[in-house]
């Protein structure tokens, strides 16, 4: 009895694939039956792709071992089906066959399927023709795929679903596109948003709606306009049969704003409106719906110097503008702001006067002179040889600053072009008409060695004059050389007031040396010297003596000296008068 029961069981061997019979089932595990004394037990989690499993179906299984310490038979459903997997899946690829899979879990940029016992990755991309933004839905479903690659080597496979219905879409696309005709107007499903504009689903073929036929107003991006899954018409602009384009319109399917515009809206009228954009040269305002003029930087300001148009706008902002010109044919617009306010040069040669005073700040330099405002808008320039009487000045930044306040005066007035030329020297007397008295051919004076200007050397002398000298007439009493910042006594050899020009010796000091050349007459000396003023030549000796090295540019010395120089002269003229009274009444 024995034997003819063994004769009834299976022969079986261990690492095999079999087939078995589901005769039980609960909620953790699976019971089969494979004809041997014992039944194989299987975790249900293995036929989780196969949530209909029912008692009774044929299953395979693969033998792991005939009896484990309990005399149990163990059996795995997953590695039977993995033992399988890759020649079905290879098969599969060869025939583009239509499998089953069972999404298990969601992965980065995909999904997780058991195709066959194996895992293969299903990109996000393969899953629909259109985007998937939800990937959790599909998880825990049966899907059907096709295979698209697989990786030997690392034992990779890859799947798509987008495969099975791309050739159908394909027959439909092909019929819609053929169907079209530009201006024709449908309706659609938004189906993606980007930065540049917007997909737009026309049941089994897309389109693009540019940014810029969106809206006839400025849109920063798309999402201002539409919704992802929002049903809208559009018309057709344009497309192409072969690349399979086709650019759609929005905008279009409303009247242009500029067809809707007043017409009584004409150059030089008055407008309010909204800062839309602020670019480098100038703002977009919009003045109605979809209706935009540019305001240039150059318009905002009556000032000459171009500032950013950030300066002056800020995005959002209401402002009031001027109509300059309006083109509705080319529908464009351009506006001013500046023309609110009074031109400032419109009465220019009223307001600053030639040899009138005024304070000015210091806008910017060149290397010609300082460009200084009188007021916003108006604007001169002060040469740089019309900064000092004395000084010398290589570059205007070595006098001032930008925006220092400085006194000019106005000296030339264009107002036709908008020009002003104006001094600084000027605001204060010539002193060179005071130094011929003060620094005469074989004076001598107190300087300072400062520097050196090409073969000669540069002389600080008093009230802030500068001189120069040779280097054969720097030649010390020891015969050594004078040196940088060394004071010494100096002789003037040449005093020239019309080139400010005074050439020095150290050397005639204590030696003879070459003849002085005298000073050519001021401009406001009134000629040569009257019998009389000799006490002015006295009283700028005893000056000279007295006086310490000056601070560049201080000329309150100059005025106190030339007012007693007039003085000196007035009481010489007075006391020769008295004498030749005295002399006439003798006589009578």
């Amino acid at each position: 009895m024995e034997k003819a029961y063994e004769d009834t069981l299976s022969s079986i061997s261990e690492k095999e694939v079999l087939m078995g019979t589901v005769v039980g089932m609960n909620k953790k595990e699976v019971v089969i039956n494979i004809g041997y004394k014992s039944e194989g037990v299987v975790p249900i989690s293995e036929f989780r792709y196969k949530p209909d499993l029912a008692i009774g179906d044929q299953v395979e299984v693969y033998i792991e071992k005939q009896e484990d310490r309990g005399g149990q038979m163990v059996v795995s459903h997953k590695t039977a089906r993995v033992h399988n997997a890759w020649g079905k899946v290879n098969h599969a690829m060869e025939t583009s066959e239509i499998i089953t899979g069972y999404v298990k879990c969601r992965t980065k940029g995909g999904l997780i399927v058991d195709v066959f016992g194996i895992e293969a990755f299903l990109p996000g991309s393969q899953i629909d023709v259109k985007p998937i933004r939800d990937y959790d839905q599909f998880v825990g479903k049966n899907m059907e795929f096709k295979v698209v690659k697989i990786n030997q080597e690392f034992k990779n496979v890859v799947v798509s679903h987008k495969a099975l219905i791309e050739a159908e879409l394909e027959a439909q696309k092909k019929q819609i596109i053929g169907g079209l005709e530009k201006g024709q107007v449908l309706e659609g499903t938004v189906k993606n948003i980007t930065s540049y504009g917007v997909f737009v689903d026309l049941g089994g073929v897309d389109g693009l709606i540019h940014i810029t036929d969106l809206s006839y107003g400025r849109v920063s991006h798309p999402e201002e306009v539409v919704k992802l899954d929002e049903k809208i018409n559009v018309v057709i602009l344009d497309f192409d049969d072969e690349k399979r384009r086709i650019a759609l319109g929005l905008k279009q399917l409303s009247a242009h704003p500029w067809d809707a515009l007043s017409a009584d809206l004409n150059a030089g009228d008055k407008v309010k409106g909204k800062v839309m954009v602020i670019t480098d040269y100038g703002a977009f305002v919009e003045v109605a719906a979809g209706v935009e003029g540019l305001l240039h930087v150059s318009e905002m300001s009556w000032s000459q110097h171009l500032r950013s148009p950030k300066e002056f706008l800020k995005e959002g902002q209401e402002i009031e503008c001027v109509i300059l010109n309006i083109d509705r044919e080319e529908r464009k617009m351009s506006l001013g702001m500046k023309q609110l306010a009074a031109d400032p040069w419109a009465e220019i040669e009223f307001k600053y006067p030639m040899r009138s005073k005024h304070t000015a700040k210091v806008r910017n330099f060149t290397h010609f002179g300082i460009f200084a405002e009188l007021e916003e808008g108006v604007d001169g320039l002060i040469h740089i040889s019309d900064l000092s009487w004395t000084k010398r000045i290589k570059h205007p930044s070595e006098f001032c600053n930008v925006g220092d306040e400085i006194e000019v005066m106005v000296l030339e007035v264009d107002k036709e072009n908008r020009r002003l030329s104006l001094g600084h020297k000027q605001v204060e007397e010539n002193p060179w008409d005071v130094f011929a008295n003060v620094f005469t051919p074989g004076s001598t004076h107190e300087g300072t060695l400062t520097g050196r200007a090409g073969q000669n050397f540069v002389v600080s002398l008093p009230y802030g004059v500068e001189g120069t000298v040779t280097i054969k007439n720097l030649k010390k009493a020891d015969g050594s050389k004078a040196e940088l910042e060394e004071k010494l006594p100096f002789v003037v050899l040449e005093f020239n007031a019309e080139a400010r020009r005074i050439v020095l010796s150290h050397t005639r000091t204590f030696e003879e040396g070459e003849e002085v050349i005298e000073a050519a007459p001021a401009k406001r000396a009134g000629g040569a010297r009257k019998e009389g003023t000799g006490g002015s030549s006295a009283s700028v000796k005893s000056i000279n003596e007295k006086v310490e090295k000056s601070t560049l540019g201080d000329l309150s010395v100059l005025s106190n000296l030339k007012s007693q120089m007039e003085n000196t002269e007035r009481t010489g003229k007075s006391r020769k008068k008295e004498r030749e009274e005295e002399e006439d009444g003798e006589e009578g």
